[in-house]
């Protein structure tokens, strides 16, 4: 028997399954539009951001409305503050996804919003808190006032991005 033979007699290897989707199938990645997928994201998105809010909640007000007094109470606000920290990491890695999904003049909008929310929020944030501690102010500077100044700002700076890109 020679060689061409016996290449040709003999059974042909099965490949091996491939772990990406198949192309063409529905639900598979490949074939959702890039509007779908940033409807998907959006909607994984404000779960995550929910779920955050809930969380922080509970971290707040747990202590003293739920499990306030208890000989473990102490533990129970351990866990709740670890998962609150937990599901933040989630809300910022489904955020920058997210943001990856978009367009680029999208993501140009959201970036320089952001970029000048955290410059304005750190030099108001340390004005602020040496405000306080030099007593040239009466109230405490609570970081409450400064989540709602980064909020303010970003949804201005983001108002303001559209209306330059428009």
């Amino acid at each position: 028997m020679n060689i061409q033979n016996a290449k040709t007699q003999g059974p042909a290897p099965t490949p091996a399954p491939s772990p990406t989707p198949i192309a063409g199938k529905p639900g598979s990645p490949s074939t959702r539009t890039k509007k779908e997928q940033l409807r998907d994201h959006t909607k994984n998105l404000a779960f995550w951001t929910f779920l955050w809010v809930l969380t922080t909640a509970i971290v707040a007000f747990g202590p003293v409305f739920i499990w306030g007094g208890r000989p473990s109470g102490t533990w129970i606000t351990v866990a709740a503050v670890v998962l609150n920290f937990s599901v933040g990491l989630m809300m910022i890695s489904s955020n920058a996804r997210h943001l990856r999904l978009q367009d680029e003049l999208m993501q140009k909008v959201q970036l320089q919003a952001m970029a000048v929310t955290l410059g304005l929020s750190l030099v108001a944030g340390i004005t602020f808190s040496l405000l306080d501690s030099t007593n040239l102010i009466r109230q405490d500077a609570e970081i409450s006032v400064l989540v709602v100044f980064m909020a303010v700002t970003y949804m201005v700076s983001l108002g303001l991005n559209f209306r330059r890109y428009r």
